[in-house]
């Protein structure tokens, strides 16, 4: 006897059984999409409109949202300052707001790092910093070709 290996099993008719491993399975390779294909694919064009119009992807620069951080938006055009909360002045403007009930705390319970003043007087409380917020404001402005 050799111990080469364990003896193969074997039917009641003596033959030898089939292995029970299954062969490994290949996958088939998945032809590239080009970004967003899927979505344009799933959607079907509306009634009103030629198959092959696209609708403008870009909002108007008046509704152009800010992130400011955690899922908080602000419409971009109505910002008029962003400044860093370290200095007296921008400490009295906090509390000023809040007292006049103008204050907006977007921090969501994080230190806040930068304040945003925006032309109806409001005072938003952002945990963004003032750079962060002010290089998404020039991307945005950058990226409106007109």
């Amino acid at each position: 006897m050799s111990s080469s290996g364990p003896e193969p099993r074997r039917s009641a008719a003596g033959a030898p059984s089939a292995t029970l491993e299954a062969p490994p399975r290949r996958r088939r390779p998945r032809p590239a999409l080009e970004p967003g294909a899927a979505a344009r694919e799933a959607k079907p064009a509306p009634a009103d409109e030629p198959a092959g119009a696209e609708q403008p992807s870009r909002l108007p620069p008046a509704l152009r949202l800010l992130n400011i951080g955690y899922g908080n938006l602000v419409l971009a055009a109505r910002v008029v300052a962003i400044v860093s909360p370290q200095s007296s002045p921008m400490r009295r403007l906090r509390e000023e707001a809040s007292a006049r009930g103008k204050l907006v705390d977007a921090t969501q319970g994080r230190r806040t790092r930068s304040i945003l003043v925006t032309d109806s007087d409001h005072v938003i409380l952002s945990a963004i910093h003032p750079e962060t917020i002010a290089a998404r404001l020039a991307a945005e402005d950058d990226g409106d070709g007109a």
